[in-house]
């Protein structure tokens, strides 16, 4: 294999298969990992990456600042001194990681993208860990990592009285970890081939943009649209009641499907039906992917809407809603209105992995306690801001298992999988089998791990799994829609923060780099 020539680098050789082929190591700018070497330039870019990803988000705490100022809170100046202290590490390791990049590969897409996401819920955490409400470096990091994975879980009490610079920071993080979350499931993960539903294989027919030209061309359009989006759900929670301050911070998280709320009472505390059916359409909207939404919206492709996984997500939350309602009806006498109005909204809530509460569900009765486990687990579409496993791999599952059935009943028959009107490659069934396999260890271990350290079935299950599918609430009296997560020991919050981010980053993201094998050159 041929390496790049550093300046003043040795070169050495040694033998392979008793001296039949050679291969060239460099002496220096190199690091090891078990029998091979790990390009340093590899490190030194993602390094690089992540840094002005750090120093960009330490600009933003300005805005939480300039809040906080303008209240006559004493926090900004917490955040002005975190923006200083990160932006100036940030910028001292972008001048040190200085450089041209390596050619963009695999294994620098999953490098950059784990490290990327670990930097910035660090960086996140700084102003939490510091701000007056003096939280632990556990707590402010899961807060952190709840943001800007957009999960919603939260360890802070009395948010009513809460500083409104840190109300902002928690909203900014779901906020931006939206546009990440975007992102990553249109143009990174397809192409690391471990989820995410490509935008440009859905127009491959299109060929009069080159790729670059179009990315760059859906890119302002997404922005723009989750712009409009943000403003246009503000506008509408201000009219209805909200104040300004609420209404932005509440339009931020329920379009980047976060969760974190201005009040200990979630979106309950305003007491409005209009409220909650505007929270449950624009949740459902952020559910949708936005790469059909563009096109919807710009061109006018109404077949767009036809995709699989719109049609299976909105068929699932449109029957569980009507079965919580007609319960919450017949069971316990609610009214029509207010049973349609909460059903929908809760079941949206927790299907659109958003996480907003307009009561304490545990107490409508087990039958709605199930329902609420059950719609942990699937999440929205791809391409969305949602999280959890993705409606499209439900459905390949679904006719990967059926095709299967077929093959023993007619086994020299040949049988395809298909997605709507597209045959699902093997390696792509393999590898969503492979994600779905790996949730299920995950998420066992994770509850085992959660039980022994002496929280119950309840609370440890649906921990780990509100975590893995970025949904925000649990089960149970704890960590219910009622509760947070504030009483846990720092060792469940650490474990519940790994696997929020392991399931941001769909899992096998993080799984590859810690293989041995991936640090092989």
């Amino acid at each position: 294999m041929d390496l790049p020539a550093a300046a003043g680098a040795n070169r050495a050789t040694f033998r392979l298969n008793g001296g039949r082929s050679q291969q060239p190591i460099r002496a220096f700018g190199q690091l090891r990992w078990g029998r091979r070497p790990l390009h340093a330039s590899l490190y030194q870019s993602a390094i690089n990456i992540a840094a002005k990803a750090a120093f960009y988000l330490s600009l933003t705490m300005l805005l939480p600042a300039a809040v906080d100022l303008f209240y006559g809170h004493p926090d900004w100046r917490i955040f002005a001194v975190s923006a200083f202290i990160t932006g100036g590490v940030s910028l001292l390791t972008m001048a040190a990681t200085q450089g041209g990049p390596p050619p963009f590969s695999r294994k620098m897409g999953f490098l950059v993208v784990n490290l990327l996401w670990l930097v910035i819920s660090l960086v996140g955490a700084v102003p939490f860990w510091f701000s007056s409400l003096k939280l632990d470096f556990a707590k402010a990091l899961f807060e952190s990592v709840s943001g800007i994975t957009t999960t919603g879980s939260t360890v802070i009490t009395g948010l009513d009285f809460a500083p409104p610079g840190i109300l902002l920071w928690r909203s900014l993080l779901h906020w931006l970890g939206g546009i990440g979350i975007v992102a990553l499931g249109l143009f990174v993960m397809p192409y690391l081939r471990v989820g995410g539903m490509s935008f440009f294989k859905m127009e491959s027919s299109d060929t009069t943009e080159k790729p670059f030209a179009r990315i760059v061309t859906f890119t302002r359009a997404f922005i723009l649209i989750y712009v409009v989006l943000t403003v246009t759900c503000a506008i509408i929670y201000s009219y209805l009641g909200m104040s300004r301050f609420d209404a932005l911070n509440h339009a931020m998280s329920t379009i980047a499907t976060g969760g974190f709320a201005t009040h200990d009472a979630s979106l309950g505390y305003f007491k409005s039906l209009p409220i909650l059916w505007v929270a449950t359409f624009f949740m459902t909207l952020s559910s949708l992917p936005f790469s059909v939404l563009i096109l919807f919206i710009v061109r006018g492709r109404l077949d767009t809407l036809k995709d699989p996984q719109i049609i299976v997500f909105l068929s699932y939350l449109t029957i569980l809603a009507l079965a919580a309602s007609l319960y919450q009806r017949l069971a316990n006498g609610v009214t029509a209105s207010d049973a349609l109005a909460h059903g929908f909204f809760t079941v949206s809530s927790i299907l659109s992995t958003t996480g907003f509460a307009s009561d304490d569900y545990m107490l409508w009765g087990e039958f709605i306690v199930a329902l609420a486990f059950a719609a942990t687990f699937m999440g929205g579409c791809s391409g969305s801001t949602a999280g959890g496993m993705k409606a499209y791999r439900f459905i390949i599952i679904f006719n990967s298992i059926r095709a299967g059935l077929f093959k023993l009943i007619y086994p020299n028959a040949v049988h395809t999988v298909r997605y709507g009107k597209g045959l699902v490659d093997i390696d792509v069934q393999r590898t969503v089998f492979m994600f779905f396999t790996a949730y299920m260890f995950i998420w066992a271990f994770g509850s085992l791990a959660m039980g022994a350290m002496g929280y119950d079935l309840v609370t440890a299950a649906s921990a780990v799994a509100t975590a893995l599918s970025n949904v925000g609430a649990g089960l149970g009296p704890i960590i219910g829609p009622a509760g947070n997560f504030s009483t846990l020991s720092d060792p469940a919050l650490y474990l519940l923060s790994v696997m929020m981010l392991f399931g941001r980053l769909e899992i096998l993201t993080v799984l590859v780099i810690l293989t041995p094998l991936f640090w092989r050159d």
